[in-house]
């Protein structure tokens, strides 16, 4: 079956179970990879699972499309009973008898279609007659025949069958398509959650360094005050600092449990089991400078990806559909011929005979041509696929505009993200300088509690900028890697969809 060879795996295989540890509250905690969260969701994603079956319906489509070759088989048996009264027969005025008639039918046939278009249809018949008007008894008819006919212009080169058929060779291909585009992105999206789940994970610590920090100027004023150096506002102002990054940390705590939530509905299809516990991210965020060529990337995402290689199909189903339809707009004509042989006998034994004898063939062949007078309907469905063939191929050039604009504005992004990264850095550095100068200052005597605290403040906010653009670098390569079409190469996962 199409689902047992879904994947070949390339790489490791990870159960996420085996790596749990708990706590003295009894609370359990998962460390996790990349790898891991990436390998369970390609295991447990509702979405992907959905999107699994979609192939093997498509599958079965196909199957059924071929039964329009699968033969008939029938049989038939009856019989009739005829009675007529007692008359006078107007040629020699004599008195008629009444008369009884019993007529056995039996037959039998196979019919179907070939992938050529050809019809045939092989029929035997049996007659059985008795009653009064068969003084010796029964008398047997019967015969056997073969009949063909095949067109020659309409339903010629494509028919119903054959059009449904190559349609469905698309769609099963469409389906495949669609299930590897659902893997990639439930794939991107495991590994933005991640990257989120990181800086929420960082920013908790940030958000903890920056309450220790107002909780340490706090004491040291306090300290000053008790000692006459300060006056007791420098202490409110430090309290208020305390409650402000307090509230920060109960925000940032609140978006690790989102963000933890997230990555868990990903991964898994039973999120009660899941609920208590906590995802701890073994792999810390990093920045990999990476080469950007716009037109590699274009070359690559034109031949990768999965939405791209779809409407190109849809653009093929189209073209099948209007070769369907111009095939339609000739009028039928059919070569026909039969064979045949028959017999007529007292016993069923003596009509078998004379039917292997062949003492009583018949055949005919010959043409049939019918031409419809106005053929409306076959013209304007032509004319609409063929409109709809120019559509599909619009919305093709449409759409290869729009990966040509996605996979740009994802390097672009990237770019901007390390240049931030960058940035963000030098001003963080800056940050730190700054605020252990001025509490030197403050020791001294030479600077206040209110600019320490700006100080605090400003270390903050870039420590917290610079791990959003490092995990902002991050996710943007991870969106250029799943425009391109490659993510799942990149994690060495390779789909085996022939």
């Amino acid at each position: 079956m199409y689902l047992r060879r879904i994947f070949r795996v390339i790489g490791i295989s990870v159960s996420i179970g085996l790596m749990a540890t708990s706590d003295a509250a009894g609370a359990q905690t998962n460390k996790v990879t990349l790898d891991d969260c990436i390998w369970a969701a390609l295991e447990n994603n509702l979405d992907v699972q959905i999107q699994r079956l979609a192939p093997e319906i498509s599958e079965y489509n196909l199957s059924a499309a071929y039964g329009g070759y699968d033969p008939t088989l029938s049989f038939e048996g009856r019989e009739n009973y005829r009675s007529s009264p007692q008359g006078i027969d107007r040629t020699t005025n004599l008195q008629l008898p009444p008369n009884e008639t019993y007529n056995e039918v039996f037959s039998s046939g196979l019919s179907g279609l070939l992938p050529t278009g050809l019809q045939y249809s092989m029929t035997g018949d049996l007659y059985r007659s008795s009653g009064t008007s068969f003084t010796g008894g029964y008398q047997y008819q019967g015969g056997v025949s073969v009949n063909l006919t095949q067109p020659l212009l309409k339903n010629f080169w494509i028919d119903s069958t054959r059009m449904q058929i190559k349609v469905n060779k698309r769609n099963l291909k469409i389906s495949e398509l669609a299930l590897k585009q659902q893997i990639m992105a439930t794939v991107m999206n495991v590994e933005l959650a991640y990257y989120d789940l990181i800086f929420a994970r960082e920013s908790v610590d940030v958000r903890e360094m920056a309450f220790k920090l107002a909780e340490r100027l706090y004491e040291d004023n306090q300290k000053r005050v008790d000692a006459g150096k300060m006056s007791p506002l420098d202490v409110k102002q430090a309290q208020s600092q305390m409650a402000v990054s307090r509230a920060d940390l109960i925000t940032a705590e609140r978006t690790l449990s989102a963000q933890q939530n997230a990555l868990k509905r990903l991964i898994t299809q039973e999120f009660t089991e899941w609920q208590s516990v906590f995802l701890l991210p073994e792999e810390a965020l990093s920045v990999l400078p990476t080469s950007f060529s716009r037109q590699d990337s274009w070359s690559k995402a034109l031949a990768l990806r999965p939405d791209y290689l779809q409407q190109k199909l849809e653009t093929e189903k189209q073209g099948i559909i209007v070769s369907y339809n111009f095939n339609q707009l000739f009028p039928s004509l059919d070569l026909v011929g039969s064979y045949g042989r028959n017999g007529l006998e007292r016993s069923f034994g003596g009509l078998v005979g004379r039917i292997e004898d062949e003492e009583n063939p018949n055949f005919s062949f010959g043409g049939i041509i019918r031409i419809p007078l106005s053929n409306r309907a076959a013209r304007n469905n032509y004319k609409a696929s063929k409109a709809q063939k120019k559509q599909s191929l619009l919305r093709l050039k449409k759409l290869e505009q729009q990966i040509l604009v996605e996979v740009d504005d994802a390097i672009q992004l990237a770019k901007a993200n390390l240049q931030r990264v960058e940035a963000t850095r030098a001003a963080r550095e800056y940050a730190e300088a700054a605020l252990e100068a001025e509490e030197r200052k403050l020791e001294s005597g030479k600077s206040t509690s209110y600019t320490v605290l700006q100080m605090q403040r400003d270390l903050t906010t870039a420590r917290s900028q610079e791990i959003r653009a490092v995990a902002d670098y991050n996710k943007a390569l991870t969106q250029l890697s799943f425009y391109e079409g490659d993510i799942l190469a990149r994690h060495g996962i390779e789909l085996d969809l022939e």
